[in-house]
């Protein structure tokens, strides 16, 4: 519980940061998720100048242990990119939580031009492989990206 209240704050001091600097609507395009102090970052935004200061944001956040940068830079992102990116990830998530051997709540997905980036932590190999299997097979997806750790990775607290 205490862990996923430092997240929260977390989340909470990076989007007022993106909020105060006001930067070509960084709070606006750019979605934040926080698991076990891991801030990662997913959108688009117009300019790699845009996407630097967000990362530097981030990092200035007390507790943050890492910030994965998967910002992609697209001045021409449209509705309709917007809208099928919104379509995958509700059909992954809604797979993953049917899926027997899945710990649904356990995962984070967002989609940004067709591709798929997971994080979160997995009970183990094959649950990690169930997951990556689900989203690399729903239609309109062009990769998928994991930043799942396994529950006993070294890396963790």
């Amino acid at each position: 519980v205490g862990r996923a209240l430092d997240d929260t704050a977390i989340k909470a001091s990076v989007s007022h940061k993106f909020f105060q600097a006001d930067i070509n609507d960084l709070f606006k395009n750019v979605e934040v998720d926080v698991i076990e102090a891991r801030v990662f970052l997913t959108g688009a935004v117009n300019s790699m100048d845009t996407a630097i200061r967000a990362v530097t944001l981030a990092w200035q956040v007390e507790g943050v242990k890492e910030v994965i940068n998967e910002l992609k830079v697209d001045e021409n992102a449209g509705i309709v990119d917007y809208a099928r990116d919104a379509w995958i990830q509700r059909q992954i998530g809604a797979q993953i939580l049917f899926t027997k051997g899945i710990r649904s709540t356990n995962y984070t997905i967002e989609c940004v031009g067709g591709t798929v980036y997971l994080m979160g932590i997995a009970q183990n190999e094959e649950e990690l492989r169930k997951v990556t299997d689900i989203a690399s097979r729903t239609k309109y997806v062009k990769q998928v990206v994991s930043h799942v750790v396994l529950k006993n990775d070294p890396r963790r607290d």
